[in-house]
């Protein structure tokens, strides 16, 4: 049961991959940022990503732009989630979580690097 003298939790915008790969070249600002572990990125990311694993995030706050779009990506989508709710609640304007993670990004088709 939520706590009625806290205010609500926001959610974080969420996108499809097809609309990210078409976003991110069209916005220069705009950064694809991979929140999985090491391992999970040594074996492939969506090309261009950053790599900053979720539990790391807050110690990178100050690299990341608060104002363009952010679009976070894990395996599938849960990871990443929570990581556009964490940076909504520290005042990140446009934090967007890619639906359906890196899973999704390959199965489009999508460039990956390794």
């Amino acid at each position: 049961m939520t706590d009625p003298s806290q205010p609500p939790i926001e959610e974080a915008d969420v996108a499809d991959v097809a609309d990210v790969a078409a976003a991110l070249p069209a916005d220069a600002a705009a950064v694809l940022v991979d929140v999985r572990e090491d391992f999970e990125w040594r074996k492939g990311h969506a090309e261009g990503a950053r790599h900053i694993p979720l539990r790391q995030l807050p110690d990178h706050l100050d690299e990341l732009p608060r104002n363009a779009p952010l679009y976070l990506i894990c395996a599938t989508g849960n990871r990443s989630a929570n990581a556009a709710r964490y940076l909504k609640q520290a005042g990140f304007e446009r934090p967007i979580n890619v639906r359906g993670g890196t899973v999704a990004w390959q199965r489009a088709g999508l460039p990956i690097a390794r």
